[in-house]
């Protein structure tokens, strides 16, 4: 209200508020200003807000107006072009840059049929009832059946690479030898071995003939060289790249110094000299297991033994400590230790027991390895290794850790050392060690398509590189005298005893 006589002030004028002025957008990265022309970084600053926008919006901005710019380009790629592009880009993200390496090619000798199907033949006729030895002649090839035998592999793999197997192997099989670069020999030489039997049949004892057998090995593989030598594959690196399987630790004994460049498929080196063979240059085989596998799943209630073997107790050399092992083992009441030879009978008292137990021993016997460990693996009972010089097949993809025991023999035999270290394992730990044999089981069935067949050729094959490399070497390499040292660590065969 205004005072009497006097007159109504005047407003007085708010204070003007003059607005900043804009604040100027950052200048745009060196990287947008390379990709985007003046005119769109000046557009995307005047839609951005007042506020300093972060160098990281600008980025996605700048990217999503390039894009755009680029569908809307009269040059521009068509929608379906630029599908494939990016989905040839993202194949090639997710695809391995090199592809699988080619498989080996390997040649198997048209060997003269006595030194394959021939030794089948030789077995049968050994072990048939009086006049009936002939009848093992009349049977074709291809129904003759290898003998149940722990060193069958010489005959899967001999079947496998006449069937030629799938085309994914390690080993492709040619029928050119001047395209190899291995060459197989595929004699029967385990068995060549054991064709005449330790006890003559009541047949061959009341022949005329039979303090002669017919059979022998020994003049079997001097054929096999003498055959051999004629070859010109053979001549040419002296053997280096043929391959050779004697699984038996006693096959090829005769001639194995002439053959010792080559590759050999052993199961151990118990009978070889170091000059002989190496893991170097060869490989280890398994055997063939004896007993029938284990159907069942993992668990321990169905295993009330703790500790299994059944075997020879006398045996010579490394095997000796098995005796001792019977002395210390034999009273334990859940252990189960029996002396037992090869029989029929005695495989099926061998399953039962390996299926029932916990642990399965494996001592060492004449050689350091045997079939019992594998009999024990496909068993799923835990091997427990006492041979302090055993060598196993696929270490590259197999730790044996995980599914065996290992023990020194000098802990071994001490009393009361074994049975407390495994009643110690609890049994989770056990149903550990089976879960992973199971894992690795089918290394050890010959009869798996993709068990040890496949897994013998993936080892052969790696040695190509090596074979190649050392050929090469003997090319350039001058006369040398044997009082040095040859730092190759290869088992090489003189020339002086090849030319014997």
């Amino acid at each position: 209200m205004w005072e009497r006589g006097r007159l109504p002030r005047k407003p007085r004028p708010s204070p003007i508020l003059v607005p900043p002025p804009p604040a100027s957008p950052p200048p745009p990265p060196r990287l947008l200003a390379f990709l985007l022309p003046r005119s769109l970084l000046s557009l995307a600053a005047r839609a951005m807000p007042s506020r300093r926008p972060s160098p990281l919006l600008l980025l996605l901005l700048a990217l999503a107006l390039a894009f755009l710019f680029l569908l809307l380009s009269p040059s521009a790629p068509s929608a379906s072009h630029l599908s494939s592009s990016l989905a040839s880009a993202a194949a090639a993200v997710s695809t391995p840059a090199s592809s699988p390496p080619a498989p080996v090619k390997i040649y198997m000798y048209d060997l003269p049929a006595k030194f394959t199907y021939g030794v089948v033949r030789s077995y049968m006729a050994a072990r048939a009832r009086a006049g009936a030895a002939g009848a093992a002649s009349a049977i074709p090839d291809d129904e003759l059946r290898y003998p149940g035998h722990q060193h069958s592999a010489e005959w899967w793999l001999f079947k496998d690479l006449r069937r030629r197997g799938p085309r994914d192997r390690p080993v492709a099989r040619v029928d050119d030898p001047a395209d190899a670069d291995l060459f197989y020999v595929p004699f029967f030489s385990s068995l060549s071995l054991v064709v005449n039997p330790i006890r003559p049949s009541a047949a061959a004892a009341n022949a005329s003939d039979a303090a002669e057998p017919a059979y022998s090995d020994e003049s079997t593989q001097e054929e096999l060289l003498v055959w051999l030598e004629r070859q010109p594959y053979w001549r040419r690196h002296q053997g280096r790249d043929h391959v050779f399987i004697c699984q038996d630790p006693n096959a090829l004994y005769r001639v194995v110094d002439r053959i010792s460049n080559a590759v050999l498929l052993i199961s151990d080196f118990g009978r070889l000299r170091s000059e002989q063979a190496s893991l170097v240059k060869d490989v280890i085989l398994p055997y063939a297991h004896r007993i029938n596998s284990f159907q069942g799943d993992v668990g321990v209630e169905s295993r009330p033994s703790l500790l299994f073997f059944m075997g020879n107790r006398y045996r010579k050399e490394g095997g000796k400590v098995r005796d001792t092992l019977f002395q210390v083992l034999e009273n334990e009441a859940d252990v189960i230790i029996k002396h037992g030879a090869q029989s029929r009978e005695s495989r099926r008292m061998a399953t039962r027991g390996m299926h029932s137990s916990k642990f399965c021993l494996h001592p060492a016997g004449d050689t350091p390895s045997a079939c019992r460990l594998f009999d024990a693996l496909v068993s799923l009972c835990v091997p427990v290794i006492v041979s302090d010089y055993i060598e196993l097949p696929f270490e590259d993809v197999i730790d044996y850790r995980n599914i065996s025991i290992f023990v020194e023999t000098s802990k071994a035999v001490q009393p009361g050392f074994l049975t407390s270290t495994l009643r110690g394992i609890s049994s989770q730990r056990i149903l550990e060690y089976q879960r992973e044999i199971k894992k690795v089981k089918h290394y050890f069935e010959y009869e798996d398509p993709n068990g040890p067949v496949n897994q013998i050729w993936h080892q052969v094959s790696s040695k190509a590189p090596l074979i190649k490399l050392l050929i090469n070497r003997d090319k350039r390499l001058v006369e040398r005298g044997t009082n040095g040292t040859d730092c190759s660590c290869i088992c090489s065969t003189t020339k002086e005893l090849l030319r014997k």
